[in-house]
């Protein structure tokens, strides 16, 4: 990772931490100082991180494996959906859905009963219902596009998730954890960062930070992707090659 990237992690904010008072302990190896009671983050501790962890995730993407990123907080919902949205990756940016990944089965029937309704308008069997039936199914299919309509693609558990803010998304980290799935998330001065595999410390309240942090990642993510489809196009010309010499070797015969 270059120094430009360290520069602009400082310009966004990224090393602005939290009051003393608020500190974790288990963060203290991430702090470069404190000034005027505020936590300052060590940036370049943070630069090693972030790569240690985009390079991650690229291997993931590339491996076609989904990552699921989770920030239901006011500053970071619109920069993780338009994010996840761009990279075709699922979201939670409302409430977290608990059981999402210890209960995923349970979930799926939720998503499958949300798909049933959007089937039975496309069929007609919507409009041979009565007004106030197709008020309730309106109501509980809005309630279930609020929640899940973000993971309505996600057929499989996720590779890997990714956190802006472990203490308030705490029980998504916990199902995780529970679970196996290698977590990435922000970590700032106030959080346990050894709750998570790759912890990236980091501000985790200011929009220009989130929007840095992400940006970084988002754009690794692509790269995964971008090569998995070259990997992709040069395996199906070699299938086609191969093909082909069958078939000129068949006629040849003939």
């Amino acid at each position: 990772m270059s120094n430009t990237n360290f520069k602009e992690l400082l310009q966004a904010g990224v090393h602005f931490g939290h009051l003393k008072k608020k500190y974790n302990p288990a963060m203290s190896p991430y702090i470069f100082m404190e000034r005027s009671g505020i936590h300052v983050i060590d940036l370049n501790k943070t630069v090693a991180m972030l790569e240690d962890a985009a390079a991650a995730l690229k291997q993931i993407s590339k491996s076609g494996k989904k990552i699921l990123f989770v920030a239901t907080k006011k500053q970071a919902k619109g920069i993780v959906s338009e994010l996840a949205k761009s990279l075709n990756m699922p979201y939670i940016t409302e409430r977290w859905p608990g059981g999402l990944l210890t209960n995923f089965s349970t979930i799926r029937k939720s998503i499958k009963k949300m798909q049933n309704i959007d089937a039975m308008k496309e069929d007609g069997t919507f409009d041979t219902l009565s007004k106030r039936e197709r008020l309730q199914i309106d109501r509980q299919r809005a309630k279930l596009e609020l929640n899940l309509g973000s993971i309505v693609k996600m057929n499989r558990m996720p590779e890997a998730i990714f956190i802006v803010d472990i203490n308030k998304e705490n029980i998504a980290l916990a199902e995780a954890n529970k679970l196996g799935i290698r977590s990435f998330a922000m970590t700032d001065t106030n959080t346990n960062p050894t709750l998570v595999n790759f912890p990236i410390p980091s501000n985790d309240d200011s929009t220009k930070s989130i929007q840095c942090i992400l940006s970084i990642i988002g754009k690794s993510i692509s790269e995964g992707l971008e090569q998995r489809s070259i990997d992709q196009e040069k395996k199906d010309d070699a299938k086609k090659d191969k093909a082909k010499k069958i078939v000129e070797e068949q006629e040849k015969n003939n």
